[in-house]
């Protein structure tokens, strides 16, 4: 017994401390290299004996109340990403349905015996959680579509550029020529302009409804010639070649790694399918997980390493470019 409890430690010790290195690790270091950049620029700025360029800001007496209405900023965030993805709910409905798919699920495993209390909430929260997580998956599929079409649209802008037109009319032969979802939004910011919107302001709107950073360099080269009327057709073709060069080196990293990405999807069903056909085969295997207080915990600590060991490979598969 005392080894099986010393084998349970070491095995938990190396999992949470795998969570903690591929989550807790690459934050420290973005914030120990932002902390070591704003550190230069105090520096430069007392050199130079100008103003302070670092923003600072002190919290009051009543913080609380400042982060309860940043909390309250949720329901903001949820509509942005709502119209991220093109979808004509509302925050507020979608969090109202979030709420009752939980209780109504919670409700349910309770008519229906699930044990453990807390295996009831994981299958609550995951439940209701589905609305979000299908609007998380549109947007970040409607996000990759555009991507993959922000060259060819760059290209035409560009090319109508160099043929003599202006900002707008290179604007519009976007709108006019290229397709979904890239269209769709050029032609809301057509829409914006023909109401009388100003060019940089329709442009950042367009930034902030696709929130991909090739478009917020193409938007900001776009701005910055209107204001000094610098030539950026070289800058925007080499914006481009930049944008199929990292979607093309996806793309070979996506299918280098397939074996390796199905070799964790295996990993991560191999306990659950083993799980449920012992369930229906041999269910006796599995009462004493329901019945025993000791089994009640292996099972909630199966779970919770379960989770951990799939996010830890969600992290480790997600590569950045």
């Amino acid at each position: 017994m005392t080894l099986f409890f010393l084998i349970g430690v070491l095995f938990s010790a190396a999992l949470y401390g795998a969570g903690y290195y591929v989550w807790a690790v690459p934050e420290r270091q973005r914030a120990e290299s932002l902390a070591h950049r704003m550190g230069e620029l105090r520096l430069q700025t007392h050199r130079a004996a100008g103003p302070d360029l670092v923003r600072r800001q002190q919290r009051g007496t009543f913080a609380f109340l400042e982060d309860f209405v940043r909390w309250l900023g949720l329901f903001r965030r949820l509509q942005e990403i709502i119209v991220q993805a093109n979808l004509k709910y509302r925050a507020g409905n979608t969090a109202a349905l979030v709420v009752l798919l939980a209780a109504a699920t919670y409700v349910v495993c309770r008519f229906f015996r699930v044990p453990l209390i807390l295996l009831q909430a994981l299958i609550a929260v995951f439940v209701g959680s589905l609305p979000v997580l299908y609007i998380l998956f549109r947007r970040r599929r409607r996000l990759r579509q555009f991507e993959a079409a922000l060259p060819d649209a760059i290209d035409l802008f560009a090319r109508a550029m160099r043929a003599g037109h202006n900002i707008h009319s290179g604007l519009e032969v976007i709108a006019n020529e290229t397709y979904d979802p890239v269209r769709m939004e050029f032609r809301k910011l057509m829409e914006e302009l023909a109401l009388g919107a100003q060019v940089d302001d329709a442009l950042r709107a367009l930034a902030k409804r696709v929130p991909l950073v090739d478009l917020h360099f193409f938007v900001t080269g776009v701005v910055l010639q209107r204001q000094t009327g610098a030539n950026i057709v070289g800058v925007l073709e080499s914006l481009s070649l930049v944008i199929r060069e990292r979607l093309n080196m996806a793309a070979k990293l996506k299918a280098h790694t397939a074996q390796q990405r199905l070799s964790a999807v295996v990993m991560i069903l191999a306990p659950i399918v083993t799980g449920i056909m012992f369930y229906f085969l041999k269910p006796e295997y599995l009462q004493i997980l329901f019945t025993d207080p000791i089994g009640n915990i292996f099972f909630l600590y199966a779970i919770c390493s379960e989770i951990l060991g799939a996010f830890i490979l969600w992290r480790i598969a997600s590569v950045k470019f």
